[in-house]
C-alpha cells in the first residue's frame, strides 16, 4: 500500500457540496492499495502512521506522534498515487489494485486506524472529492510498504 500523510491544523473532504470528513489538527492520509495488497500492508501501514514521530515536542522538535498529539486522521482514497510515470506523459494505472479489492483495503486500513483508538473520518471511495487542508509545518511524508527490507516483490 501507498499513503502520502500530510500533518495539518485542519483538514476536510467534501463530495458534491457536503462535508462528509473534517478534523482539526492530526493527519491527512492519502491512501492506496496496490496489486498484490492483502490486510498485512495495511495493518503495518497503520502501525508506522500511528507511531511516526513527525509532530513538535515542547522542545519544537518533530518527537510526538498523531496517537501522542490526541489528533485525529482523515483517510482519502486516492488511487492515483498508484501511477506509473516512467514511460511518456499519460501515467498508467495498472499496479493500483482493482476497483473492489482496492475499495476493500481502503476500509480494512480505515477500521485498523479507529482499532487502535484513533479517531478516523474519512472520504468517499471512487468520489469525485474535493480535499481542503492546511499543512502544518510544511510536513509531507511518502509510504510505500513495498519499501519494507525483505518485503516480496510485487506481482506484474
Amino acid at each position: 500500500m501507498r499513503a502520502l500523510l500530510q500533518r495539518v491544523s485542519t483538514a476536510s473532504v467534501t463530495v458534491d457540496t457536503n462535508v462528509i470528513g473534517e478534523i482539526g489538527p492530526g493527519l491527512l492520509v492519502l491512501v492506496c492499495a496496490m496489486q498484490g495488497d492483502s490486510e498485512d500492508e495495511a495493518a503495518q501501514l497503520v502501525h508506522k502512521i500511528s507511531r511516526l514521530r513527525i509532530f513538535r515536542d515542547d522542545a519544537g522538535k518533530m518527537n510526538r506522534s498523531v496517537s501522542d498529539i490526541g489528533g485525529a486522521v482523515l483517510v482519502v482514497s486516492q488511487f492515483t498515487l498508484g501511477a506509473d510515470t516512467r514511460s511518456g506523459t499519460r501515467p498508467g494505472f495498472s499496479k493500483a489494485a482493482p476497483p473492489d479489492e482496492g475499495k476493500r483495503l481502503y476500509h480494512c486500513f480505515c477500521d485498523k486506524m479507529r482499532a487502535i483508538g484513533l479517531p478516523v473520518e474519512t472520504g468517499e471511495f471512487g468520489a469525485d472529492m474535493k480535499v481542503s487542508l492546511v499543512n502544518d509545518g510544511p510536513v509531507t511524508i511518502w509510504l510505500d510498504t513495498d519499501d519494507r527490507p525483505n518485503k516480496p516483490a510485487r506481482p506484474g
